[in-house]
């Protein structure tokens, strides 16, 4: 009886580890964000589509494997093929042991010359490695994932990653933006603790991005804090304060939700208590609602997601680089800033 009380125990803290906070859950969804549509099989990869759901911590790492090829203008596949890989490899986990000297997203190993220990550690580096031994294979966009990924890995169980190839899929087309408001975490409950700091959210989003990231919006805005009984006659000490909100400009549609559904696998992390863009939020404190339309939806529609999503498919590229700037189909139709994007509003926690 003891040792089935430590065992339920150990468990019970394994999972809260990994989530970060009790009941917080990241879901993907089969249907689209807005017309409930589910996604076929034909348009996003294998199997039958189907709902997943993954950690905060785990969908963080997803998140920064995306970004990583995002900031290398890679085709939507090397994504599927990556994040394919790391499921099976670390189940999304940075963990640090694996089997001999392997550690890491990938279970890289230092002694076979992919970095040291610390390096491999650090979630943006291993994805960087890994796109760089994919990008040296040939047409690797063609190939089955299977044999794509083995390229790379030189696994004893090479077919093993087969089996995460649809969720992968699914994940992707979130991560890349191809699938509007259909990433969404919960946070369990909690509010963000602590107030959140602009600059640390400009920090991860230049370094997984790239500097062209933040371009057009260095800045930072002031929401307006909710008012207190007798404002404005109270004292501004006793006024709230105000949140600061990062501006991420998007250049298309696309991009748009590929910085918002990166903003809400990282919103644990970085304080995000609200995240707006194209017609949609999504906010802490009201997290298990997902993605919800605004009132101005219905006059800027930016963020409708359509059969297709109304863009061209990043998947359907070569193995090169993918044009990221300029208006993308259907970003003028669709509002939300039209051809330029409009932009992700990240409103931060007081901690208050």
């Amino acid at each position: 009886m003891a040792c089935a009380v430590l065992l339920a125990v150990a468990a019970y803290v394994a999972v809260r580890g990994l989530s970060g906070q009790d009941g917080a859950m990241c879901t993907v969804r089969a249907a689209d964000g807005a017309d409930g549509k589910n996604a076929s099989a034909a348009a996003d990869g294998p199997g039958t589509p189907h709902d997943y759901e993954l950690t905060p911590v785990q969908a963080q790492n997803a998140a920064t494997i995306a970004a990583v090829a995002a900031r290398r203008g890679l085709p939507e596949r090397a994504v599927t093929i990556a994040l394919a890989t790391a499921m099976q490899e670390s189940q999304l986990r940075n963990i640090g042991h694996g089997d001999r000297d392997s550690v890491g997203l990938f279970q890289q190993r230092p002694s076979q010359g992919w970095g040291t220990f610390e390096q491999i550690q650090d979630p943006v580096y291993s994805a960087g490695r890994f796109y760089d031994h994919l990008a040296e294979v040939p047409g690797y966009s063609r190939l089955p994932l299977t044999v794509a990924a083995q390229r790379v890995q030189r696994s004893g169980y090479p077919q093993a990653y087969a089996k995460h190839e649809t969720d992968a899929t699914l994940l992707t087309g979130a991560l890349t933006g191809r699938r509007p408001a259909t990433l969404s975490c919960t946070t369990g409950g909690r509010a963000p603790g602590g107030p959140g700091d602009p600059a640390q959210v400009r920090k991860h989003l230049v370094r997984e991005f790239g500097r062209d990231v933040l371009a057009d919006g260095l800045g930072t805005l002031a929401a307006p804090a909710p008012r207190t009984a007798g404002y404005p006659k109270a004292r501004s000490a006793a006024r709230p304060e105000a949140a600061p909100v990062v501006p991420v400009p998007a250049h298309g549609r696309r991009q748009g939700w590929e910085l918002a559904h990166w903003a809400v696998a990282n919103a644990e992390r970085l304080r995000i208590e609200r995240i707006s863009y194209g017609g949609f939020r999504w906010s802490a404190e009201r997290s298990a609602d997902g993605w919800r339309r605004t009132d101005d939806a219905a006059a800027a529609d930016g963020g409708r997601p359509r059969d297709g999503s109304g863009t061209k498919d990043r998947g359907a590229k070569d193995d090169g680089a993918r044009d990221r700037g300029g208006a993308e189909e259907g970003d003028a139709a669709d509002g939300g800033g039209g051809a330029a994007g409009g932009t992700v509003e990240l409103r931060l926690a007081t901690g208050h």
